[in-house]
């Protein structure tokens, strides 16, 4: 028996203020632990040298050796410099080179030097007008 026959049924209703409330904290949960992955490697491709022999008879550019250790000394073809300053180095550089025109110049660093060190060998090398730099390692052999 309907005994309310003059009232209508309501019509059921979704509330959607509590379904966005979960949408945002599952949208948080997912902003906060999603890891982001960065690229620390840079992709690059290296140059290929052949194994050809040089002519002997070809002129070899003049080396300067220099060797910088780990507290930060410099030695220039085997000889103590004292480089208070890029500019001592630069004309410590420049008589090694005896006037020769743009001498490779070999820098033998230590694995402790400081990143400093080289650069500061680098920028006189820069200053004294040498462009050919390249640097010494060792290769590591398994015995």
């Amino acid at each position: 028996m309907n005994f309310q026959r003059g009232r209508q049924k309501e019509e059921p209703e979704i509330n959607l203020v509590p379904m966005i409330d979960v949408l945002l904290v599952i949208l948080i949960f997912l902003v906060i632990t999603t890891t982001y992955s960065k690229f620390a490697e840079l992709e690059i491709t290296l140059p290929e040298a052949n194994t050809e022999e040089v002519d002997k008879n070809i002129e070899q550019p003049k080396t300067i050796d220099i060797t910088v250790n780990a507290m930060g000394e410099y030695t220039i073809n085997l000889m103590p410099v004292k480089a208070t300053s890029i500019e001592n180095l630069r004309d410590a550089l420049s008589a090694a080179a005896e006037n020769q025109q743009d001498p490779l110049i070999i820098i033998n660093a230590d694995a402790k030097a400081t990143h400093q060190s080289v650069i500061t060998v680098m920028e006189a090398a820069r200053l004294a007008g040498y462009n050919k730099i390249t640097f010494t390692t060792e290769v590591k052999r398994s015995d």
